[in-house]
């Protein structure tokens, strides 16, 4: 895998294959097609409905059961194989101490950029998971919690770079983390509101759960201290299994305005949505005002600090324009 080289100034041709995980001749991965992938769910069956899986669709997506059964449902299974030998493992290591120790949970991190799908895979997994009997404890958090409210990103002039791993109190993500690894009850996370695009007081309480999903898009991001800072862990650090969902960033772009236009004509509607402002745009004017924060913004993030990530994770999810996941690359042990 690749990290990004000046796609600035790259044609589309090349940006598509600096894209491709396993671009050069030796990679530390094994690439599948999603039919090839299908074929590892052995006999896993779908217990998903429609009606549940229509709940956990994100805007503009539109997973189906036959993918959910062809891609999420392998994915499951591998899971489920990594948690209950890593469940056997602290069996081991308490058995051999001679003490019974407090529950590890297998921590599993989702990244990828703004409107790749982050959202929609973690939430499907979190109920699959959930429906395995050895670890029927799932639960599931974003990092956007952990963003600094939007008063304090204005004092630190950091609007212009919400999403930025400067953006997020990394301090306060990884002492979470270290908590839950620890096996601690009741450690507490900050909700995020995208209604109000801001920190609103609202939380989540994690209680030693038997696995903890993690969405968000610096999640792999390694963190570098500023200077007369003491280094400390990345959040990656804290992660048993990571999956970075990936696709060619002018069809990001495009899912991103389509949303945008989607969010307009919606919830952007209710006078107290952070962006109300937008909602009487014209189509045109919607789609410069979408497209000017994207290249600004999520592009720039994208990458600076997301997709040169995409390398450390342990499985790559990459998706064709219709928002279905084409290409499976599972990392080599």
């Amino acid at each position: 895998m690749s990290t990004v080289k000046s796609e600035k100034n790259v044609s589309m041709r090349e940006t598509r294959k600096s894209a491709s995980p396993t671009a050069r001749s030796i990679s530390p991965f094994r690439h599948f097609t999603s039919a090839e992938w299908g074929k590892l769910r052995a006999d896993t069956p779908l217990t998903l409905s429609e009606d549940e899986l229509q709940t956990l669709r994100g805007w503009g997506e539109n997973v189906s059961l036959e993918e959910v059964r062809e891609i999420y449902l392998p994915l499951s299974r591998l899971l489920n194989l990594y948690v209950g030998a890593t469940q056997e493992l602290h069996g081991a290591t308490s058995e051999f101490l001679g003490t019974k120790q407090a529950k590890t949970p297998f921590i599993i991190g989702v990244a990828g950029s703004v409107a790749v799908g982050k959202s929609t895979t973690a939430r499907i997994l979190h109920e699959l998971l959930q429906r395995w009997p050895n670890h029927p404890k799932v639960d599931l958090i974003t990092t956007d919690g952990f963003l600094y409210p939007n008063a304090e990103l204005e004092e630190r002039d950091l609007m212009q770079r919400k999403g930025f791993p400067e953006s997020f109190d990394v301090k306060r993500l990884i002492s979470f983390l270290s908590d839950i690894k620890a096996g601690e009850r009741q450690v507490v996370a900050p909700v995020y509101s995208h209604f109000h695009y801001d920190i609103v007081g609202e939380t989540i309480t994690v209680d030693q759960p038997d696995v903890l999903i993690v969405e968000g898009l610096n999640v792999l991001q390694s963190w570098k201290p500023a200077e007369g800072e003491d280094p400390q862990p990345f959040v990656s650090d804290f992660f048993d299994f990571s999956i970075y969902l990936d696709a060619d960033e002018h069809i990001v772009r495009d899912w991103y305005v389509d949303r945008f236009l989607g969010l307009r004509a919606t919830s952007f509607q209710d006078p107290d949505a952070y962006f109300h402002r937008f909602s009487n745009l014209s189509d045109e004017e919607a789609v410069e005002v979408a497209t000017s924060i994207w290249t600004s913004i999520n592009l720039a993030n994208l990458h600076k600090n997301i997709l040169p990530t995409r390398e450390r994770a342990d499985l790559v999810l990459r998706k064709g324009t219709d928002h279905a996941i084409r290409d499976v690359y599972l990392r080599k042990l």
